[in-house]
């Protein structure tokens, strides 16, 4: 079950703040064209009837799907009805997988690219995940909801403004589920986080910053299959923040966006493209396809600044190709505390020694265990034996099912994907046009004024 009251901070910033936010959203738009009408129910807070058991059908069983896979036959009540992938030793090995569990044979499609459609006619799969390229996300999520089944999606849900509004109006219009499966918000210093904010233990909320640095230029060995085979060229073709979601889903959580508050107005900067043709010329032939590419144009390091519509500010960052440690950053500012990740310090009034010093290691380490969030505290270490980055990826299934079973709303919906996802198309827009300022879309349209926070889940 989930507590939805925000703390007693949060609830008086809010109210103080809202008639100015209103005020100021009304200035900022006149002269633009209007959010599309709604076309159904509102999403947030929706409960599909429940399922007995969950039968699931998989679009794209590689890297991230094959896991997938893997961690939902772990949890009780699922059944994989059918995997479709079109790389044949990809599907015969997530096939072969299930099978050597003592699991019934899923249904094989894997006739081309667009042998997932046939999957989605069955009447027996309730559920579809998707782990293919990220441009067919979007096109992927819509069959399948307007096929009758809840779509979930690995990260980004969409690649285009268009396509954001798209999963918004055919969830709305179907009344099918359609969320971006963000497993970064389900990690133990992101729940600790959630938990505290919502405690109010860091006072009313200012300032966020985020990212996602991973150093992954090994994916371009991936030449004829695998990741690097498709993704190496969206480093080639764009330029702005390619993969937003992991360090800024959690931030948007603790800030409440469409839930109290929204994302407002973003404008984005980008370094010089240089990495990835480094690495190529050092590692591949003259000839390889790699060193024809005459030029890259994505930035190696994106700087995006939001601004929500209560005022707070949020960073956030995005490199794939220096070497640097990996790090979602993950820094959340209040008025009585702050708490930063990679590696994690907190400083904060009353729970503390100092508050001009970062407090780390083992005492903040008696903190987090006393601020532990429930949901942690109760299937935390089933997580770290279910794997998947330490545990999240089994909790953040775990979750779906569970809701999915017990007829609850999910913790994310097709507002968070298309916010959190947004930001990516925006980003090179905003790039394109010397970091010109552009509005966010108000996906809600408007109903996050009256929406409460995303509550502690026990």
């Amino acid at each position: 079950m989930q507590n939805n009251q925000p703390s007693a901070v949060s609830r008086r910033s809010f109210m103080r703040h809202l008639a100015g936010a209103g005020a100021g959203l009304t200035l900022a738009r006149l002269g633009q064209a209007a959010e599309p009408a709604a076309k159904g129910k509102y999403m947030t807070g929706f409960a599909a009837p429940k399922l007995e058991r969950v039968r699931v059908g998989f679009i794209g069983v590689g890297a991230r799907g094959s896991g997938h896979v893997n961690q939902m036959m772990t949890l009780e009540g699922v059944d994989v009805i059918a995997i479709c992938d079109n790389h044949p030793p990809t599907l015969a090995r997530s096939i072969a997988n299930v099978v050597k569990k003592g699991r019934p044979k899923p249904t094989e499609y894997g006739n081309g690219a667009e042998d997932y459609k046939r999957m989605l006619e069955r009447k027996d799969i309730d559920i579809v995940i998707i782990a293919t390229p990220w441009e067919w996300h979007a096109r992927m999520c819509i069959d399948a909801m307007k096929a009758g089944k809840h779509a979930f999606t690995e990260v980004p849900a969409a690649l285009t403004v268009e396509e954001c509004w798209q999963l918004v109006d055919v969830s709305e219009q179907t009344g099918k589920h359609c969320m971006m499966l963000e497993n970064c918000c389900y990690g133990r210093e992101e729940l600790f986080c959630l938990n505290i904010v919502r405690q109010g233990l860091l006072g009313d909320l200012l300032h966020a910053e985020a990212a996602y640095v991973h150093e992954l230029r090994g994916q371009m060995n991936e030449v004829a299959h695998g990741t690097g085979s498709w993704r190496t060229f969206h480093y080639a073709k764009r330029n702005g923040n390619l993969y937003p979601t992991h360090g800024l889903g959690p931030v948007a959580q603790y800030l409440g966006i469409n839930r109290g508050d929204r994302f407002d107005y973003m404008s984005a900067v980008a370094s010089p493209a240089l990495g990835r043709a480094l690495f190529a010329k050092a590692k591949f032939p003259p000839d390889h396809q790699w060193n024809q590419i005459k030029q890259w144009n994505c930035g190696d390091m994106v700087t995006t600044i939001i601004k929500t519509a209560l005022g707070r500010s949020l960073m956030v960052q995005w490199d794939e190709t220096s070497p640097r440690p990996y790090s979602r950053h993950n820094l959340i500012q209040g008025t009585k505390g702050t708490f930063a990740g990679y590696p994690n310090r907190l400083a904060c009034e009353g729970l503390t020694p100092k508050t001009h010093e970062w407090t780390e290691d083992a005492k903040l380490e008696e903190i987090m265990k006393k601020y532990e969030h429930p949901l942690f505290v109760k299937m935390g270490e089933l997580a770290k034996k279910g794997g998947g980055h330490g545990g999240m990826d089994w909790l953040m299934l775990w979750r779906v099912v569970t809701c999915l079973r017990e007829g609850q709303p999910l913790d994310q919906d097709v507002y968070d994907a298309a916010a959190w996802s947004v930001i990516g198309p925006l980003s090179e827009k905003s790039i394109a046009n010397r970091s010109a300022s552009m509005d966010v879309p108000d996906f809600t349209r408007g109903r996050w004024k009256t929406t409460p926070p995303f509550g502690i889940v026990t």
